[in-house]
């Protein structure tokens, strides 16, 4: 149980985004069948905080984490939480849970020193959580962050879900030039970016969209690279 609190915030952050499609997202909300879909996901919670924690005999903790999940997600829908504020009140209730069953069920005592033993390292469980985080749940919160000013924008064509795309992809690089030692990459990499843009931005009436861009690239580098900052202190 060395790893429990990595393997339950892995299984947490995988079966909150990875695997919450927008179907099952919208559907926890309908007023007649959000029930059954809260079930479903609280169960998806439960089967992945099981096999990876892999503790056979252990229900308690996939059971704790079914009935938490079906609780805070009914009490969200209720109140029609899909704010920032509620966004962010549903993951901390999500994570004190699992501190307090890491904290019941862990050796927290031995942590530091079994992070380098086990079945999977702990190391490499510590990566794989840094690279889920900067994927959708960053886009997530960054996109409940920025929703306030989109409809002072003006309405621009382009490829579906691009933004979401190449954030995933400077996040990915910036988290890796940190756990590799080369933190000089992230400088080039807003450079180039910053170049790629400057047609777009130039222009005295789109001020409001160089604003939008500029302040959702500095947010994305900046939790891409506090994450990643993380990752290497835990490691």
């Amino acid at each position: 149980m060395t790893h429990l609190l990595i393997k339950l915030l892995f299984a947490h952050i995988f079966g909150d985004f990875a695997l919450q499609p927008n179907w099952l997202n919208n559907g926890k909300s309908d007023k007649k069948k959000g029930i059954w879909y809260q079930l479903l996901h609280g169960v998806i919670h439960a089967i992945l905080a099981y096999t990876i924690v892999a503790d056979w005999a252990n229900w308690i903790i996939p059971l704790v984490i079914f009935v938490t999940h079906v609780c805070f997600d009914t009490i969200k829908a209720r109140k029609h939480g899909d704010s920032t504020k509620w966004f962010l009140a549903d993951q901390f209730c999500h994570l004190a849970v699992i501190v307090i069953l890491w904290i019941c069920f862990g050796d927290t005592s031995a942590l530091l020193s079994a992070l380098n033993t086990g079945w999977i390292s702990g190391k490499m469980w510590i990566i794989a959580l840094a690279y889920l985080l900067i994927l959708k749940p960053t886009s997530i919160l960054l996109d409940k962050f920025f929703t306030r000013w989109q409809d002072k924008l003006k309405d621009h064509k382009g490829l579906p879900n691009a933004g979401m795309w190449i954030g995933y992809c400077e996040r990915v690089l910036i988290v890796t030039f940190i756990l590799t030692g080369n933190v000089e990459g992230i400088g080039f990499l807003l450079a180039a970016k910053s170049v790629f843009r400057f047609g777009e931005l130039n222009k005295e009436k789109e001020v409001a969209t160089t604003e939008y861009v500029l302040f959702g690239t500095l947010a994305s580098f900046g939790l891409a690279t506090i994450i990643g900052f993380l990752a290497t202190l835990a490691i």
